[in-house]
């Protein structure tokens, strides 16, 4: 509750900031990033329709970022669980319901995630540009016209709540099994959970990619790259497991959890640790192909984000790497590091800090150019914080924090490595 009180506050602040028009100068930025846009082939269209005050443009920027941030964190616990469950893993037993309880947010964020897209008309996503794909209209924009197979509302929509429901419904009947193991016990349901984690695992694959193409992707319409789904849900993925993590700690130090042990937490950082590191490698593989072969129609991505609006983005390009790569690297290297509670939170904090703002750069620079700024969107970001921690204690409330009946509860009990 004090996280969404803040954030409301954060929020109320910087809309009535924005609107006053505090902080000089964000019409010159926006003009000269719609130069910089037309400079890299967007021609007309990107003038094409009227766009909502700064203020409100924001709000809609900053409430698909953060939603989309939980959205894929809230959906990594069931793939968490699942990848878990098909590998027969016993030492993560001890935290399974945790990662459960974060599929609690995925219903809510889908809702949240369909009014935000039907308000926001074309303020987040510039295909949605009224006669954009009309040869017809001056707002034609040949480039995007071309995808119109793929990025059309009909079709948009319709794999928006495919995705959605997939990501719920496969939740929501492992949450079911594990809890009828826990009352009624024997093997089948897990059998049962083998099976449902091995379909889901095959539709999150694609699911995931598609809808990080769909949801990101789409903004910087004329860009594109096929790593891009690999490369936002390594990002969803180490903050999911940061986020497992973090909520275990607190869960033991309040006493609950009393089987989990310094193993427990080790395996976990190693997690953290490893896709740190696969997060760069994706990272640094996406911008450096990028960067050698120089073309204008894929550098533009990189040509906004370092050195473009002014040079608005660059410091924290940066950061991202500092925060996500070099901090986590560098602190969880040892083995007694990972092991000690207190650096394994600051560490997971420092995580989901650096990918929320790994997922603001981007978003913001392709919705917002240069009017971008940190008080509204810190504001949702502490909402949506609030509320996901909300609905996911909740959740943790409902049952035994550990699997009574697990086949594998008594190898995670006396786990050791």
């Amino acid at each position: 509750m004090l996280f969404i009180v803040a954030g409301v506050v954060l929020m109320a602040i910087g809309l009535i900031a924005s609107a006053m028009g505090w902080g000089a100068g964000h019409h010159e930025v926006a003009g000269a990033a719609h130069g910089a846009a037309a400079e890299h082939g967007a021609g007309a269209s990107a003038h094409g329709g009227e766009h909502a005050p700064i203020w409100l443009r924001r709000l809609f920027a900053s409430l698909w970022q953060s939603n989309v941030f939980f959205l894929g964190i809230s959906a990594v616990g069931t793939v968490f669980v699942a990848i878990h469950t098909v590998a027969y893993a016993g030492w993560s037993i001890m935290v399974r319901r945790i990662a459960e309880a974060f599929s609690a947010w995925i219903l809510p964020g889908g809702v949240i995630m369909l009014i935000v897209f039907f308000a926001s008309g074309h303020n987040l996503f510039h295909w949605r540009t009224e006669g954009i794909m009309d040869p017809a209209s001056p707002n034609y924009d040949a480039i995007i016209a071309g995808k119109a197979g793929f990025l059309n509302l009909g079709f948009y929509v319709a794999r928006m709540v495919i995705f959605i429901a997939i990501w719920w419904f496969f939740s929501k009947r492992l949450r079911d099994l594990s809890l009828q193991e826990d009352q009624i016990g024997g093997t089948g349901f897990w059998d049962k959970s083998i099976n449902v984690s091995a379909m889901f695992l095959v539709l999150y694959a694609v699911s995931s990619s598609m809808s990080a193409w769909d949801w990101v992707m789409s903004i910087d319409t004329h860009w594109f790259s096929t790593m891009f789904g690999w490369y936002v849900f390594a990002s969803w993925w180490v903050s999911g497991i940061a986020g497992i993590l973090l909520t275990a700690i607190y869960l033991k130090q309040a006493g609950y959890l009393r089987f989990l042990n310094a193993n427990h937490l080790h395996d976990l950082g190693k997690l953290m640790f490893g896709f740190s590191i696969f997060w760069t490698y994706v990272w640094f593989s996406q911008f450096m192909l990028i960067w050698y072969a120089n073309l204008p129609e894929e550098a533009v991505y990189f040509n906004q984000r370092l050195g473009g609006f002014d040079g608005k983005y660059t410091w924290l390009f940066f950061f991202n790497l500092i925060i996500n790569f070099a901090f986590p690297f560098l602190v969880l290297m040892t083995r007694d590091a990972k092991r000690q509670m207190i650096m394994l939170k600051i560490v997971a904090t420092a995580v989901l800090i650096g990918h929320w703002l790994d997922f603001y750069m981007m978003i913001m620079p392709g919705t917002l150019q240069g009017d971008s700024g940190f008080i509204i969107e810190i504001g949702t970001g502490l909402v949506f914080l609030g509320g996901f921690l909300l609905l996911m204690t909740k959740r943790l409330s409902q049952a035994s924090l550990v699997p009574v009946n697990h086949p594998f509860v008594e190898e995670s009990v006396h786990h050791t490595t």
